[in-house]
């Protein structure tokens, strides 16, 4: 990620130093090349979680992750019914089988942030859900389709 000169804006801050050896710690272990890419990163996140909470009809897309106890497939059967009644939200999803009698499952989604956030409960409230987690952006997927129905045009066809 390049960024030009003149559209930086300096930021001083302190921190308690076992907080600082453990940023200086994170940054190495990612190999990133500066602190200053990891505090973008954590900011940016922290904004689009902020803009949520304070403009719940703003559309958001996303993931959600999540790992549950697969249960001779009652919790399978439950989330497929959740997910029914959030047609629109969810795009697409992708489960795999984990050891110990475990799923994980990834959700694409896409959608105003208190539908994204009623999904979510939802789910947690699936019995034998054990980890849920929502990671969102305010970019959006292409539509897929106009409003009067026709497909959109792939990038790069003309006319």
């Amino acid at each position: 990620m390049s960024f030009e000169p003149a559209s930086l804006a300096r930021l001083s801050m302190s921190l308690p130093s076992e907080l600082f050896r453990q940023l200086d710690t994170m940054v190495a272990e990612r190999g990133l090349p500066s602190r200053s890419q990891l505090i973008t990163e954590l900011i940016r996140h922290a904004l689009v979680e902020h803009e949520s909470l304070i403009r719940p009809d703003d559309m958001l897309a996303g993931t959600i992750t999540l790992v549950y106890r697969s249960e001779r497939g009652r919790v399978r059967h439950q989330l497929s019914q959740t997910q029914a009644h959030f047609l629109k939200e969810v795009i697409s999803s992708q489960h795999v089988v984990l050891e110990d009698d475990q799923s994980l499952e990834v959700l694409l989604v896409q959608g105003p942030a208190v539908r994204l956030k009623e999904l979510c409960d939802a789910i947690r409230r699936v019995r034998g859900v054990r980890q849920l987690e929502l990671v969102t952006t305010t970019s959006l997927l292409p539509p897929l389709h106009e409003q009067d129905g026709s497909t959109s045009k792939s990038i790069g066809e003309n006319g």
